[in-house]
Parts: structure tokens; C-alpha cells; sequence
């Protein structure tokens, strides 16, 4: 496999010749593209490698800065990937030098808005031993994560082992020794995560005492644990070798928001005050020791140099180029917000969303075991797909399946209070295009049918609670809701253990569930929410954003 991806990536290297070739003769637009071209690579680098850290921005303008101003120096354009890589390795360790003292190892966990490692499981919708791959980082040491970072992009497809050597500084066989103590390091990281997410009773009580941010020493306690416990090394599935699981996967897209301001020789290149684009000045050509970088990786350009992602990372970024004139070239570089950005054509002026629907903001009262439920409005049908396909089981925090269509969904609960008891962080539905109605619950039994303390709790004495917040109306075991767009379904596990099971459904299965009564066995007949109309209750935490942390979504009346 390593020959292959040498192999791809020599001509993906050789693919960018003419373009290096002309940005270096000083074709402004060429070096748009490069810079546009290689900036996520560089971001995923410096990103993985501080795990998020907040000088992850300045790292990737230092690097990005330095490549653009020794651009010339580049004697052999095939050579381009190597040298940037290894341009920002420098810069990641004169970082790590800079800094007075050295810092613990839970830093990008402890106090960090970003955190890299969810920012991959999110952004990827990475899943399963996937997911256990991306949050094992924050378990490594800082130069496990630099060289991680450069790992990581070697298995999925991206540098090669050459690439890997010549950025770390190293030989390539002293590079696989490092690699493969690397791997050994990532599986016990990985051991970590798996036990953390399981139920074992003799590790809650060691974490006890424990504030929840990865560091050297807890690691040693826990891997300690892990090697004597019967259930921690239990892994109850086959564990796949993570250069298997990491093969292929995409780069984690620049986040909105991302700023990327370029100075050259002292001075800053700088958009045009106005909409109109305007010619570079024979002033502003000798000032200037490179040419200007216009909009790169759906960038919009603002004064001082400054680049601010406007867009969304899968949408496609228009093509906009503003060239500096003499007269700016001087200003030092700063930022302001995308609102006052110079915009050389008008944006669309977003289309309004009608409100509509209501939430249950209550614990509803359970119906009689007896009671039959109403008629349910049989709603438009032309199907639904899943990207979990037939059935999504989702078990872990972050765990994430995306519906689109038009018809109903079944979510089925799974509380284990046995496993982990405590409060609830409900499940969200976020980025929602279109409606989205709760309009039956089913099952035969609510959550609360079990003996628990009052309305809001679940479990027992034997098993441990798990308990609701407050306003959440109570669950049943099967929930139905109707479809008509795109929505995203979010685990946040967090405190009391679940797991939801969904299931593309239809109309006649959720009317012949909540249709399945006491004769049958079950303990009660289901319950029909919606009237049929657009004032038909919609789910709890429901968005039609898209947070970075989808536990973060509140309560809401109406979407």
C-alpha cells in the first residue's frame, strides 16, 4: 500500500509543477491557487499536531508566510510537498520552544475552544473504532501528536513515508522504528478511550477522583487498569489496527471562520477599499518581494491581508480576486468580521424560514394502560435514506446519522442505568432543512413503566436511575417522527448510559405499533402527537444550525 501511495502522490505532486513554476515567475493567480491547494494540508498538520490549541491559526499563517516568501528558493518543484511539510514541523517545534514553560499534556483539553480531536470525529462523522482513533490524541505526549499528525496523513493517502522522514528530520528506517512505537502508543491510547466509554464498575470508582482532562499520569493509571482488568480488556469486537481504520479518510475542512492574513518583506498586501478590482501599481510590484494571495479555501478578502471563510467547508467558494494598490501595502495586517468584508458581487439574500410546530415543554402525563390512541394523520411518503443505511445503532458519544426524504423515522431507546447512572444529555437533531414532526410514540411501555423514584426518573434501586432534565418529556421505547427535508441525529452521551436505534420507517408501522395494546402483552397502548397540521409538535433540542457541539442545543418552543 505504501508504494501505491507513493506512487499517487508523486503524480499529484507532479500535477502542481506548472502551477509552483508560475507562481515563482510571479503569476499572482497561480499562487492563489497553490496557497488555496495546500492550506488544508498544512491545517490538518498543525491542527492534529497542538490538538486544536489556540496558536493553531498563527502556526499556519507562520507556515504558509514562509513557504510564500522562500517560494523562490524551491529549486525542485517536486519536491514542494516535503519542503511545506517540512516547513511547518520547524514551526510547530519553534513553538514548542518558545513556550517558558512546558505545558501538560491535557492543555488542548483543558482550556482550548477547539479541540481537534472532536473537531474530527464531528466534521468526518468518523464512527466506531474511527471515532476511538481521532480521541486517542489527546492521550499522547506532544511529539506523539506531531508525529502523529504526519502519520496519520501518510495512511490516508496524503504524504508519503518520504514526505514523513524528510519533515520529521530523520532517516526513513529510523522513521519506521518511531512509527511503530507510535502505533503501539496509539493502541494504548485507544484502550483508554474504549474502557472510558464501557461500563466497568472498578473503573468508575478509580476515575472517581479524577477531573476528566487526559494527562501522563492518569494515563499510566489507567492503562495500568486496563492490563488487569478482565473487563477493560474485554474488547467484545475484533479491534482493527488503526492504519486500517484511518485509510482514505478525508482532510478535517477549514473551519468557518478561519483567518489567514500574508505579509511579505515588512509589508502587508491589502484588498482595494473598493468593490471594483483593481490593477497592481508598478509601485506596489517592486514593493512587494511576492505577489499578493487573492481569496484562498472559500475565503473572502478584507483589509490588511487578511482571508475570513465565509462559507461553509462543502460548499464551493466563489472565485474573487482583489489585487492591492500601492497606497495599502503599508497598513499593517488585521481582521474585522465577514459583514464588512468588500464584496465584489451581491449576496443572495437568505431565504426566510416560516416558523411552525411546538415542543412538549412538560413531562406529559403517561396515558391510561387502557386508553386507545387517537388516528394518525397519514403524512406524504416518498421515502427516507439513512447514512447508516437500514438500521443506525449508535452507542457512543458523537456518534451522528444524517436522514433525508420525505416519511417517518423510528428512534428506538435504549437506557441502561445497570451500565453508568446518572442525568440524561438528550440526544439532538441539528442542521434541519425542511419540517420535522414528533408524531407518535409507541413501544408498548414508557421508560418510566419501570420502577423509579417519580415521573422524571428511570431504573431502580437494583439497577441504578437515570435521570431526565427538567422539562424533558418522558420518553417511550419507540419514538416516531416525520420527515420532510434533512436533519442530522446526534448521541451525547454524556453521565447516564444510551444508545438509540433508527430506523427508516413507514406509516403503517407506526400506526400498528401505537395500535398494540394490553391484549397483546404489551403494557400500554402508544400515543399519537400530531394533528395533521404545521402546528403539530416538533422534537425537543431541534436546530436548523449546525453547532460544533450538538450537546450544546437547548430546548425550543419552535423551529
Amino acid at each position: 500500500m505504501q508504494n501505491r501511495t507513493e506512487g499517487r502522490n508523486d503524480v499529484d505532486t507532479r500535477q502542481w509543477r506548472d502551477t509552483i513554476a508560475a507562481a515563482q515567475a510571479g503569476d499572482r493567480h497561480a499562487l492563489d491557487d497553490l496557497v488555496a491547494g495546500w492550506l488544508p494540508l498544512v491545517y490538518n498538520i498543525v491542527g492534529r499536531a497542538l490538538n486544536g490549541h489556540a496558536d493553531v491559526d498563527d502556526v499556519v499563517q507562520e507556515t504558509m508566510l514562509r513557504a510564500v516568501d522562500n517560494l523562490g528558493a524551491l529549486r525542485d518543484p517536486d519536491s514542494f510537498r516535503s519542503w511545506l511539510v517540512a516547513i511547518a514541523m520547524r514551526q510547530i517545534r519553534d513553538r514548542a520552544r518558545r513556550r517558558t514553560a512546558p505545558a501538560p499534556l491535557a492543555e488542548a483539553t483543558a482550556s482550548d475552544a477547539a479541540d481537534f480531536a472532536e473537531l474530527t470525529v464531528l466534521r468526518l462523522q468518523l464512527e466506531g473504532q474511527r471515532r476511538e482513533v481521532a480521541e486517542a490524541v489527546r492521550w499522547l505526549d506532544d511529539e506523539d501528536r506531531q508525529l502523529l499528525s504526519l502519520w496519520w496523513l501518510e495512511v490516508a493517502g496524503e504524504l508519503t513515508r518520504r514526505d514523513l522522514a524528510a519533515a520529521a528530520g530523520i532517516s526513513r528506517q529510523h522513521a519506521a522504528v518511531r512509527v511503530q512505537r507510535l502505533k503501539e502508543r496509539v493502541e494504548t491510547a485507544r484502550g483508554i478511550v474504549r474502557a472510558l466509554d464501557g461500563a466497568c464498575p472498578d473503573l468508575r470508582e478509580l476515575t472517581g477522583r479524577w477531573n476528566g482532562r487526559p494527562d501522563s499520569v492518569w494515563r499510566k493509571r489507567l492503562a495500568r487498569h486496563i492490563r488487569g482488568c478482565g473487563y477493560c480488556g474485554d474488547t467484545r469486537e475484533a479491534v482493527v489496527p488503526a492504519e486500517r481504520l484511518l485509510v482514505g479518510i478525508a482532510l478535517v475542512p477549514l473551519p468557518v471562520g478561519f483567518t489567514l492574513s500574508l505579509a511579505f518583506g515588512g509589508k502587508t498586501a491589502a484588498a482595494a477599499a473598493g468593490a471594483a478590482s483593481v490593477g497592481w501599481s508598478a509601485k506596489a510590484m517592486a514593493a512587494l518581494t511576492q505577489p499578493f494571495v487573492a481569496v484562498t479555501a472559500g475565503a473572502t478578502i478584507v483589509a490588511g491581508g487578511a482571508y475570513v471563510v465565509t462559507q461553509a467547508p462543502d460548499s464551493p467558494p466563489p472565485r474573487v480576486v482583489a489585487s492591492p494598490t500601492a497606497a495599502s501595502t503599508a497598513r499593517p495586517p488585521v481582521t474585522i468580521s465577514p459583514s464588512a468584508t468588500p464584496s465584489l458581487s451581491p449576496s443572495p439574500t437568505p431565504k426566510k424560514v416560516d416558523l411552525y410546530g411546538t415542543v412538549v415543554d412538560t413531562v406529559d402525563r403517561a396515558p391510561d394502560p387502557d386508553a386507545r390512541p387517537a388516528a394518525l394523520p397519514h403524512r406524504p411518503e416518498s421515502g427516507i435514506t439513512s447514512t447508516w443505511g437500514a438500521k443506525a445503532v449508535m452507542q457512543h458519544r458523537g456518534e451522528t446519522v444524517t436522514l433525508s426524504g420525505q416519511g417517518y423515522v423510528l428512534v428506538r431507546w435504549q437506557i441502561a442505568p445497570q451500565d453508568r447512572p446518572g442525568g440524561l444529555t438528550m440526544p439532538t437533531w441539528t442542521g434541519l432543512k425542511g419540517r420535522l414532526f414528533h408524531v407518535a410514540s409507541g413501544g408498548g411501555r414508557r421508560m418510566d413503566d419501570a420502577t423509579g423514584p417519580d415521573t422524571t426518573g428511570m431504573g431502580g434501586p437494583d439497577t441504578g436511575y437515570t435521570v431526565l432534565p427538567n422539562g424533558t418529556q418522558q420518553m417511550w421505547q419507540n419514538e416516531y417522527f416525520y420527515l420532510d427535508g434533512s436533519v442530522d441525529l446526534t448521541v451525547n452521551e454524556r453521565g447516564a448510559s444510551y444508545g438509540l436505534t433508527v430506523f427508516p420507517s413507514s406509516w403503517e408501522a407506526a400506526d400498528k405499533d401505537v395500535n398494540y395494546g394490553p391484549p397483546q402483552g404489551a403494557i400500554r397502548y402508544g400515543l399519537v402527537r400530531d394533528n395533521g397540521k404545521d402546528t403539530a409538535p416538533v422534537p425537543q433540542y431541534v436546530t436548523r444550525e449546525s453547532p460544533a457541539d450538538p450537546a450544546t442545543v437547548a430546548q425550543r418552543s419552535r423551529v
